[in-house]
C-alpha cells in the first residue's frame, strides 16, 4: 500500500520542476520540448484526478442507454455498433445527453482552458445557481 506521495503529487512535482527550473535554463527547441512535457504531465495529472469519476459516470450512462452491462470499452463498442447499424441515433432518448456529458468530461482533462468549455461550465453553474435560488 502506498501512502505518500500520491501519483498526482509525483506528477505535479515533476511538472513543476520542468516549468519552474528546467525551462528557465533551456532555450529554443529544448525549451519547447520541456513545455510540451510539462503540458503532457498536466494532462496526466487531470486524468488521475478526474478520469475515474468520468469513466464511472460514462459507464453508468451507457448501461442505462444500452440496457446492458459490460466494461466501459465493451459498452462503447456496442454503442458504436448500434449507431453504425442505425439501431440508435440522435433521436434516441439519452444519447445526446450522454455524448454531451462524455465530451465535457474529456475536454475537462485534455483542454480545460478551452474557451467554449469554460463558457459551458459557467452557463451550467449559473443555471444551477438560478435553479436553487427558488
Amino acid at each position: 500500500m502506498h501512502d505518500e506521495p500520491t501519483s498526482q503529487e509525483l506528477v505535479a512535482a515533476v511538472r513543476d520542476f520542468i516549468q519552474n527550473v528546467a525551462m528557465k535554463q533551456l532555450e529554443g527547441r529544448a525549451n519547447f520540448h520541456a513545455r510540451v512535457a510539462a503540458n503532457a504531465l498536466s494532462i496526466v495529472q487531470r486524468e488521475l484526478e478526474l478520469g475515474p469519476e468520468g469513466n464511472d459516470n460514462e459507464r453508468e450512462r451507457l448501461k442505462t442507454l444500452l440496457n446492458q452491462d459490460g466494461t466501459l470499452f465493451q459498452l462503447n463498442r456496442e454503442l458504436c455498433a448500434r449507431i453504425r447499424a442505425g439501431a440508435i441515433g440522435l433521436d434516441t432518448p439519452g444519447l445526446t445527453d450522454h455524448l454531451w456529458k462524455t465530451t465535457l468530461s474529456k475536454v475537462a482533462i485534455d483542454q480545460p482552458k478551452y474557451s467554449a468549455y469554460k463558457k459551458v461550465r459557467m452557463d451550467r453553474q449559473n443555471a444551477f445557481v438560478e435553479k436553487h435560488k427558488k
